[in-house]
C-alpha cells in the first residue's frame, strides 16, 4: 500500500471528508484530493501533521508495510462491528418500544370494550351521555398515549446510559 492509498483508508477509518482533513492540515481540499489519488505527495511538515492527526507514525505512512496494513485494515473492521452493533441495539429498543406501544394500545381497548359491556344499557338509553362517554374514551386514549411516549422515553433513554 502506498502514501495516497494509506491516507485514504485512514481519512475513511475516521470518517472523515476531504474538506474535515484539509481544514485540519491548513490545506485546500484539492490537496488532500491529489494527495489520495497519487498525483502529488505532501511536503514533509505535512506528512508530519497527518501522523498527528491520525496517530500514525511518519515511518507507517511513507514505507510500505504488511504489519501495518493489517493493522489498520484490522482497526477499521472493529470499528465498522462497533457501528453495526451500536445500530443493532438501537434497533433491539426500538422494537421493544414498539411492542409496549401495541401492549399498551391493547389494555385500552380492552378496558373500552369492557367498559362498552359493562355500561352499554345505560350508554343506550341516555343519549345525552354521549359527549360524556366520547370524552372518557379521549381521556383514557390520551392516557394510553402518554404511557406509550413514557414508557419509549425511557426505553430509548436507556440507550445513552
Amino acid at each position: 500500500m502506498d502514501f495516497s492509498e494509506k491516507l485514504l483508508t485512514l481519512r475513511k477509518a475516521k470518517n472523515l471528508t476531504q474538506e474535515e482533513l484539509a481544514e485540519k492540515l491548513n490545506v485546500s481540499r484539492q490537496s488532500v484530493s491529489k494527495w489520495e489519488s497519487g498525483q502529488a505527495v505532501p511536503e514533509l511538515d505535512k506528512i508530519v501533521a497527518i501522523s498527528t492527526v491520525f496517530d500514525v507514525t511518519t515511518d507507517y505512512l511513507l514505507k510500505s508495510s504488511e504489519i501495518d496494513d493489517l493493522s489498520v485494515k484490522t482497526e477499521m473492521l472493529e470499528k465498522q462491528q462497533e457501528q453495526m452493533l451500536a445500530r443493532e441495539k438501537r434497533q433491539q429498543k426500538i422494537r421493544e418500544c414498539v411492542l409496549y406501544g401495541i401492549v399498551i394500545y391493547l389494555v385500552f381497548f380492552a378496558v373500552w370494550f369492557l367498559e362498552r359491556a359493562l355500561f352499554w344499557d345505560y350508554i343506550f338509553w341516555k343519549s345525552d351521555i354521549d359527549i360524556w362517554s366520547f370524552g372518557i374514551v379521549m381521556a383514557e386514549f390520551l392516557a394510553a398515549t402518554a404511557a406509550v411516549v413514557f414508557v419509549c422515553a425511557r426505553k430509548l433513554k436507556g440507550e445513552k446510559r
